[in-house]
């Protein structure tokens, strides 16, 4: 029978490597776990308490597709507080998961055919729903030099201009910033030349140093994907958000209602508590940048190369071409030699990849120097 060509993508390279730890650890072996994007605190307190309520007092069936109007208000008053942007509360559309809201962004924003610009490296789900919808992926190769974020140089030199362009700030997987001035300018950029932007901040909250800005500062034509996976560290939970502009709200809506129904019940009335659970967030926050220090300090002495500056996130993108021209094979002998999980560049590059190794410092600190440590007598 057939098998649809719109499944043939690529697999997602760190859902292949947590698979083989998962298959290591289960042996009885000892996994350090740097390769998955997942806060390692687990979910704030505050949080399950809302959900413990829930369950004892919630009707937990179907919401509106849009979402509880209770947390799109109160994601709504986020934006004030947080950046202090006004969002009306009609704008924001409950989804389950951000990637559920990449499918409904997308499918709302863009035909079959039509060209969607993205930097390389970049998270390699944007490039892969594409494929699966056929839209046409153009990549922006950008190094070191642009910080791995685009310009509107870069931009500016595609021809033909695409209908749309994604740009995530700070970045999975080299964690940079796009700062203030230069987002101001790609946004203005693209929408005089009629691009629609796609910003993911689903890492905002996480920087150290310079907070990241929203694109909604410069742009209410752009769309917004965020979630409670990362800062608010509800991964399991499955629930985002999108921040549309207003001739795209019933198209998504109508698209909501015939793919997902609506988001999970239980999750939304949880979520209304995370954002008063900053305190302990905060402190997950402080962990990770004690645990990228330790890692920027720790893996040049241990060999490897150039990393970006990773001003957010909690990724390193480390250069390993001193040490090998294949960093698939790099890491699963460094999973089996050193028990050290990480992610091969080519999920993120598919050319320019195989030199580098993405390193996620989210897990527990003792775990980071544990797998410090054993990447180091490794590596000697």
């Amino acid at each position: 029978m057939k098998v649809s060509k719109r499944a043939d993508v690529p697999p997602f390279f760190a859902m292949e490597v947590l698979r083989m730890a998962n298959t290591k650890a289960a042996g009885g072996d000892t996994v350090f776990r740097l390769e998955a994007g997942e806060p390692g605190s687990g979910t704030p307190r505050g949080v399950l308490e809302a959900a413990h309520a829930a369950l004892d007092r919630a009707h937990l069936g179907y919401t509106e597709s849009l979402g509880l109007p209770a947390l799109r208000q109160r994601i709504a008053r986020h934006y004030l507080d947080y950046y202090g942007v006004t969002v009306a509360p009609e704008r924001i559309i409950v989804t389950t998961g951000s990637s559920g809201g990449f499918i409904l962004a997308f499918l709302a924003a863009f035909d079959a055919g039509d060209r969607l610009a993205l930097v390389d490296p970049s998270y390699p789900a944007y490039r892969n729903m594409c494929a699966a919808l056929g839209i046409n992926v153009v990549r922006i190769p950008a190094g070191i030099t642009e910080r791995f974020q685009p310009t509107v140089e870069l931009v500016d030199s595609l021809d033909p201009v695409p209908e749309g362009m994604i740009i995530a700030s700070p970045s999975n997987p080299t964690g940079t910033l796009i700062e203030r001035s230069r987002l101001k300018a790609i946004a203005e950029h693209a929408e005089a030349r009629g691009i629609r932007l796609v910003s993911d901040e689903i890492y905002h909250g996480i920087t150290y140093g310079e907070r990241a800005e929203t694109v909604l500062k410069f742009s209410d034509r752009a769309i917004v994907t965020n979630g409670f996976s990362k800062y608010f560290a509800m991964t399991g939970w499955r629930l985002g958000w999108l921040v549309l502009p207003t001739e795209l709200i019933r198209p998504v809506e109508r698209l909501a209602q015939n793919f997902f129904i609506s988001p999970p019940a239980i999750a939304q009335f949880a979520a209304l508590a995370a954002f008063d659970c900053s305190a302990e967030l905060d402190a997950n926050v402080e962990r990770y940048a004690r645990n990228r220090a330790l890692l920027m300090k720790t893996l040049p002495e241990a060999g490897f190369g150039e990393f970006a500056p990773c001003d957010g996130a909690f990724y390193i993108y480390a250069d390993v071409s001193r040490l090998t021209n294949d960093s698939e094979e790099f890491c699963q002998r460094m999973l089996h030699e050193a028990g050290v999980a990480a992610t091969p560049g080519i999920d993120f590059d598919r050319e320019r990849g195989r030199h580098f190794v993405r390193f996620s410092f989210a897990g527990p600190s003792e775990q980071i120097e544990a797998a410090c440590d054993a990447l180091k007598r490794w590596l000697r």
